[in-house]
């Protein structure tokens, strides 16, 4: 492990694999975000009411004996 940071500087490679996460974190959220599921921000997607009849039906019901 020493000759391995005897190549690379700590701080460098410390700085590097944070900002590396940073833009990782921020993509993966952009991408949840643009979705209609995962976007928390406006909430699900509202569905559209559609009245329904309480009639009953008046002709013979079909396919009972």
């Amino acid at each position: 492990m020493h000759k391995i940071w005897m190549m690379y500087n700590p701080a460098r490679a410390g700085v590097a694999l944070v900002a590396f996460l940073a833009i990782l974190a921020f993509t993966i959220h952009f991408i949840l975000l643009s979705s209609d599921y995962f976007n928390w921000i406006e909430g699900p997607p509202t569905a559209s009411v559609v009245p329904m009849s309480l009639e009953a039906p008046t002709g013979p019901a079909s396919g009972l004996v």
